[in-house]
């Protein structure tokens, strides 16, 4: 008796179909259970839809190029603050009124004067720069009171009856008396005097100057 081999693909090989004939059922039951997978095959891979041609993002040298401050691996530093202005310096403050008692102890004798400058017969520019370094070595030095000589002069000559001088800088008499007290006011010397009177008539009067001097800062 010739047994008939079932056909490949057909529904009753793979899940045992009793429509088969008794003896080829069980021939297929035994087969079946002895069968085991092949090692080391290939899982297949599931087909993967292309992305929308649209949705692709074309690359930007420029974009993508990473900064030089970020190769390093070091943050970025925070932006600096702009520089703070500096206070303005402040001005020295205005000259003082010259105590009167104190002037009067003074042209008496019983204050004694610290030092003394005559600027007899110096052109303006000399007389002005000897001022200066006088005053502020005087008070480097501690100094409190000291006279400044400048001289009376004679009287006022108007323009029309004054000399010929080549010496622009003494233009007549009296120059320095009328001078060096609008020295006195300027802030250079303002640093370090605090007030002046016309000296007393032992000291030389009108020619002459008390100057009070400011204190050193420690």
């Amino acid at each position: 008796m010739k047994r008939r081999r079932p056909s490949k693909g057909s529904p009753g090989e793979a899940s045992g179909n009793p429509a088969l004939p008794g003896e080829d059922a069980e021939l297929w039951r035994l087969t079946s259970a002895t069968v085991k997978p092949l090692r080391g095959a290939k899982p297949r891979v599931p087909d993967v839809a292309a992305p929308d041609a649209g949705t692709l993002r074309r690359p930007n040298p420029a974009s993508d190029r990473p900064s030089p401050r970020d190769t390093s691996g070091h943050p970025r530093p925070a932006p600096s603050s702009p520089p703070k202005e500096r206070p303005a310096a402040s001005s020295p403050p205005p000259l003082a009124a010259f105590e009167r008692r104190k002037g009067r102890r003074i042209a008496a004798g019983k204050i004694t004067i610290d030092a003394r400058l005559d600027l007899h017969g110096l052109r303006q520019s000399d007389a002005h720069n000897r001022l200066r370094r006088f005053l502020h070595d005087c008070t480097a030095d501690g100094l409190s009171t000291v006279l400044v000589i400048t001289g009376k002069g004679g009287p006022e000559i108007s323009d029309a009856h004054r000399p010929f001088s080549e010496d622009a800088e003494r233009p007549g008499r009296g120059v320095l008396r009328r001078m060096v007290p609008l020295w006195l006011a300027e802030p250079g010397l303002r640093a370090v005097v605090a007030s002046f009177r016309s000296a007393g008539v032992r000291h030389g009067g009108e020619g002459a100057l008390y100057i009070q001097l400011r204190k050193r800062k420690a």
